[in-house]
């Protein structure tokens, strides 16, 4: 299996990959606001890759439950001119994190060779034929409704079996607009229209979705699932969230979305030792 992101191309079975996060937001529900300036989000992001991330994702408009759009132009505001500073500056893949085609193809032209799509149920292919047209990485994430409204009733009846029909309809229409199934990575959407419960079966069935040989995507960092269950705030997640990524891939995850990238590559590392000492093959 691999994985093809413009000039990257990863090959699996390999050891579990870390997603950075750069939120350059104002409302991001963990990191909100640190990181407007972009000077300090590519310093930021030039961090994270030497901590271990091999995919910075960046984002400019918060997906968190209620969270507000904002326009394409204030989004492009936000991102470009980070994009701009880590030119020639940082080889580690850069993923944008967005909803609006016209961010997608601009985030492209500026260097960034994955889109990372939240809104992956989409009906029109605009994206989807713009990640074509450059060779990009696609990762299709599920998400029942919007963020404006997504947890305010989400209601499945086996929650595993629609998010993998989910995925079956995607990769077919992904196919139709031209863009081959080894560009595309798979995300279950912890968090993004699923209730505490939803989101424990997806992560105790993550296997089952390992049926459609691509690269599985598990962002569990800081999410309030976690508190729900434990009643701890965003800065006390660490533990849980480790714990959920360490689980997941052991299940078949090969990509975790973090924002604790040092520890959670060690976290990675140690468990993928454990695992070769019992003669264990890695699964992803």
């Amino acid at each position: 299996m691999i994985f093809i992101a413009r000039q990257h191309r990863f090959s699996f079975p390999r050891p579990a990959m870390v997603m950075g996060v750069v939120n350059v937001t104002p409302d991001s529900f963990s990191d909100g606001g640190q990181f407007l300036d972009p000077e300090a989000a590519a310093e930021h992001a030039m961090k994270l890759a030497d901590e271990g991330a091999e995919i910075i994702d960046i984002g400019g408009e918060s997906t968190r439950p209620q969270a507000k759009a904002v326009s394409e132009t204030e989004e492009l505001g936000r991102v470009l001119p980070v994009l701009e500073r880590l030119r020639g500056r940082l080889e580690t893949a850069i993923s944008i994190d967005t909803r609006k085609p016209a961010v997608a193809r601009a985030a492209l032209e500026a260097g960034a060779s994955i889109v990372n799509d939240v809104e992956a149920s989409r009906i029109d292919s605009e994206m989807w034929e713009i990640v074509s047209s450059f060779g990009a990485g696609y990762i299709a994430m599920h998400m029942q409704g919007m963020p404006e409204s997504m947890q305010q009733n989400p209601v499945y009846t086996d929650v595993v079996g629609e998010v993998a029909e989910f995925f079956g309809d995607c990769l077919v229409k992904l196919r139709r607009a031209g863009v081959n199934a080894d560009h595309v990575m798979l995300d279950v959407g912890i968090g993004f229209g699923k209730r505490l419960e939803h989101n424990l079966q997806l992560l105790a069935r993550l296997d089952e979705f390992r049926k459609f040989a691509r690269p599985l995507l598990i962002g569990v960092s800081r999410k309030s699932f976690i508190g729900k269950l434990l009643s701890v705030e965003v800065g006390a997640r660490l533990p849980a969230s480790l714990a959920c990524s360490c689980w997941a891939v052991q299940a078949g995850a090969n990509v975790i979305r973090s924002h604790d990238v040092a520890a959670t590559v060690q976290s990675m590392r140690m468990m993928e030792a454990i695992l070769r000492e019992r003669g264990e093959k890695l699964r992803h």
